[in-house]
């Protein structure tokens, strides 16, 4: 099967969206994976940042900036960006969840402002393959107690 560009982007953002949702230990019930241009993702976080216990947490993604770390308001408006992973678009599943962890325990993360990552979308459908097979496996079903 050959996939078009926005589909491979999708399914490999979908399948790299899921390898960082594993890694945080999350079942990805709380996530989206926008799949229009600009792409990007949402994931729910559990737990709160220092500085803002009663918070929501939620880690975003986009094409362009990668990473972030954001509290969600009290009024449904835009989320405030607290952090910023950094000048890699696409690290290692393992990686973002090593960063989110130091986030929970007040370690400080880059500046919240968002960098444009130059060259960040040139070759995003390849860069996203190597996850594409993670979005087409049914993920484990979670036991009942």
């Amino acid at each position: 099967m050959e996939l078009d560009f926005d589909d491979a982007v999708t399914w490999g953002l979908r399948g790299y969206v899921r390898r960082v949702t594993e890694e945080l230990g999350l079942t990805g019930e709380c996530s989206y994976v926008q799949a229009e241009r600009p792409a990007g993702a949402y994931l729910a976080l559990d737990g709160r940042l220092p500085g803002a216990p009663d918070r929501d947490v939620a880690l975003l993604w986009d094409e362009e900036h990668g990473w972030s770390a954001a509290i969600e308001t009290h009024s449904g408006e835009d989320v405030l960006v607290q952090a910023h992973f950094g000048p890699e678009l696409l690290p290692p599943p393992r990686a973002v969840a090593r960063w989110v962890g130091g986030l929970f325990r007040g370690e400080r993360g880059a500046p919240a402002r968002f960098a444009v990552i130059p060259g960040a979308t040139d070759d995003l459908a390849d860069r996203l393959a190597p996850y594409t097979a993670a979005a087409l496996v049914p993920a484990p079903r979670a036991e009942s107690a």
